[in-house]
């Protein structure tokens, strides 16, 4: 129980400290910080709690550049989309 309220409180601080930064970044570190402490969390049940954070949090920082990259790609799509119908509208 103890491991959990430092990892939720860290996930707290961290994620409130994301004024700063971009769009990668904040995800990156919220995925990183989300998966430490669901890692520890199944760490502490399976006898390994810094084990645990470790591997979730590799685990999240790779989800969160994932999430990242997918919305960057559905930016360039709207954007490549919104173009396209500008330039009908302009066209008689």
């Amino acid at each position: 129980m103890k491991i959990t309220t430092i990892a939720l409180l860290t996930a707290l601080v961290a994620v409130s400290g994301c004024a700063g930064m971009n769009d990668t970044q904040q995800r990156a570190l919220t995925g990183t910080v989300g998966g430490a402490g669901v890692g520890a969390v199944l760490g502490a049940i399976g006898g390994n709690a810094g084990l645990g954070a470790a591997a979730g949090a590799a685990a999240g920082l790779a989800g969160g550049l994932i999430v990242d990259t997918v919305k960057k790609d559905e930016q360039a799509a709207y954007q490549q989309g919104y173009a396209a119908g500008q330039t009908k509208k302009k066209t008689p």
